[in-house]
């Protein structure tokens, strides 16, 4: 009697929420029109200002295409696609993304071979999130369209040739390979609205059979439990009465164990959004790093060791900017690598730390030290914002724009995405079967990994 009553169970009305959802299904040709155009806007941001000479000192954003197109792109376009990942899931993936879309319009003309195994390996997001943080630092990616038109247009071929050799109208390359997808997919576990399964109605539907969905990321939509993975773009909803796009806690996926915390997720997080990427951010502001600098080029100069300071290097190597007067040396670009990957990896090993004596002091099996490396995630989204913006405020001061709000938006962004993960990791020590000072303690040492990436950002935005 229970399952007849769940299979003929009338159909709720759709709330608003659901209803856009629901929208965004039925007007897939307006939503590949949109990805059409953004395709155009995206060509002309990255290959036109490459082809443009140096804007003269009396230029503006509002007179210059090459500064216009600069600030739209880093100053605007990817500060917003990080914060709509937080709030909204991975709409940009679904909805907007020109590298996906092209990389799942050509597949359909492919050669559709079977993946291989190697391709699968869940390490390849950040193995390249990594390396296209370390080149585009190498090339002054932000601030040269030469070295974005290299990476981005790079990053775009590579999806083209995967879509070719892989596709069947799936999205292959966002799946396995995008650079972002990693860090996408830890920053959506905390958006509060995501493409909700009921298994039950998913499993009784008795009406009319519905038609397939097409799932880009291939993504298996009855299990689905987890906004990482899901691109937002709505061709599922109202699938057999069972998918709709839904409200929920920011905090539920974190906290639900019947979703599993993966090591990679974990692994991306520490290592990467706050590692690597963090060092990124701030190498430039590093007192510690203009004084390594200045002290390894006094000592090559007294030795007579000349190779390293030498700057007659290709662009596409390293920064080589004759005209801007700006030029890397051998020894700059040694020592970038050097601050990234082992300044990168400190961090991430000593963020690790916290998570697995939290873990070890609960002994729990659903509260690993992947799901507690997972309660920062908060922290990871505000960390990669302010760095982001950044660039934003780069463009702004440069045009004298008043930023006296800045001090303030910048500590309340930071204090949420501390509080938050402060809070999270206290939720998963609660819920612990063990003694309070075992839950306490495992608290206490959550905090630490929140204080450190806050001191970080302290000494970057008010000492250095």
């Amino acid at each position: 009697m229970l399952e007849q009553a769940i299979q003929f169970r009338p159909r709720r009305p759709a709330g608003r929420l659901e209803r856009v959802g629901l929208w965004l299904r039925r007007h897939r040709n307006a939503i590949m029109l949109l990805q059409w155009l953004v395709v155009l806007g995206y060509a002309g941001m990255v290959i036109v200002p490459a082809f443009m000479p140096l804007p003269p000192a009396q230029a503006h954003i509002w007179n210059n295409l090459r500064l216009f197109a600069q600030f739209c792109f880093w100053g605007l376009w990817w500060p917003g696609v990080m914060l709509a990942t937080v709030t909204l899931g991975r709409v940009w993936c679904g909805l907007l993304c020109p590298e996906g879309f092209i990389s799942e319009q050509v597949s359909r003309h492919g050669r559709g071979k079977p993946l291989p195994r190697w391709l699968k390996w869940p390490g390849w997001p950040l193995l390249a999130f990594i390396c296209t943080t370390l080149y585009g630092q190498l090339i002054s990616v932000y601030e040269y369209p030469q070295a974005a038109l290299l990476i981005l247009g790079g990053s775009t071929l590579a999806a083209i040739v995967i879509g070719l050799l892989y596709g069947r109208e799936k999205r292959i390359w966002c799946r396995y390979l995008c650079p972002a997808s990693g860090v996408f997919a830890v920053l959506a576990k905390i958006a509060p609205v995501h493409y909700k399964v009921d298994r039950d109605a998913w499993t009784h539907y008795s009406g009319e059979k519905p038609s397939p969905v097409n799932c880009a990321p291939l993504v298996d939509i009855r299990r689905m439990t987890s906004a990482s993975e899901c691109h937002s773009c709505g061709r599922c909803a109202g699938q057999r009465d069972a998918v709709s796009y839904s409200w929920r806690s920011p905090f539920s996926e974190v906290l639900d164990p019947a979703n599993e915390a993966r090591t990679m997720d974990a692994v991306t997080l520490l290592f990467g959004v706050l590692g690597v990427a963090t060092a990124a951010f701030q190498w430039t502001l590093s007192p510690w790093f203009l004084q390594l600098k200045l002290g390894l080029a006094e000592w090559l100069v007294n030795h007579e060791y000349f190779g390293l300071l030498s700057d007659q290097v290709p662009w596409w190597l390293l920064t080589h900017y004759p005209e801007a007067n700006d030029l890397f040396t051998w020894l700059d670009g040694a020592l970038i690598l050097a601050y990234l990957l082992l300044g990168g990896g400190l961090l991430g090993l000593l963020l690790l730390l916290a998570p697995l004596l939290a873990s070890r002091l609960l002994q729990t099996p659903s509260l690993s030290w992947q799901r507690f490396a997972l309660s920062l995630t908060p922290l990871a989204a505000a960390s990669v914002i302010l760095g982001l913006s950044m660039l934003t405020v780069s463009h702004l001061k440069a045009e004298h724009v008043w930023l006296g709000w800045l001090a303030y938006a910048r500590i309340l962004l930071l204090g949420a995405g501390m509080l938050g993960s402060a809070l999270l990791a206290g939720l998963l020590a609660a819920r612990a079967p063990t003694r309070r000072w075992r839950r306490l303690l495992a608290f206490a040492a959550m905090l630490w990994p929140v204080a450190l990436i806050g001191l970080i950002w302290y000494q970057v935005f008010f000492v250095w």
